[in-house]
């Protein structure tokens, strides 16, 4: 198995990064503006990933499998990417001083490959506009996310 793994810190209390990531409204503003679902465990959120010109380029759907306030989120996929099926998502969250640490690990991939750099790398580019969004108020959700090759 292997895992993208990444650590960010943002200037902002605990409760306002994990607010951003427990909640609908909150992955709407950092990771695909089409978001939607009910984020509760056992709850399930749907997002929809278009070009700037509207054209779709993909839906994933996760499963909540657990919301601790200030602490952890843990999503599953359950659709999306065949390589995404068998992975979770985890957000550990850590108060550092006037940073919170977000320890992020997308978990248990079949195996390395091109795919999961392209899906690292994105990773990357939606927790800087999870940075920007908790300490600026603006994001930059899909379909204005930075774009990184030609698979988006």
């Amino acid at each position: 198995m292997a895992d993208i793994i990444h650590r960010v810190g943002i200037k902002a209390p605990i409760a306002k990064v994990y607010a951003a990531i427990a909640t609908v409204e909150g992955v709407a503003a950092w990771w695909s503006k089409q978001a939607t679902g009910v984020s509760t465990p056992g709850g399930a959120i749907e997002l929809v990933f278009k070009t700037v010109a509207g054209e779709s380029v993909g839906v994933i759907k996760f499963e909540v499998m657990t919301l601790q306030p200030d602490k952890q989120v843990i999503w599953r996929f359950i659709s999306g990417p065949q390589e995404w099926l068998t992975t979770h998502a985890s957000f550990d969250l850590i108060q550092d001083g006037d940073y919170t640490i977000v320890l992020f690990g997308h978990r248990d991939w079949s195996e390395p490959g091109e795919f999961m750099a392209h899906c690292n790398m994105k990773w990357g580019t939606f927790l800087m506009s999870l940075k920007m969004l908790v300490e600026s108020g603006q994001g930059r959700p899909s379909p204005d996310d930075v774009k990184i090759d030609n698979w988006n």
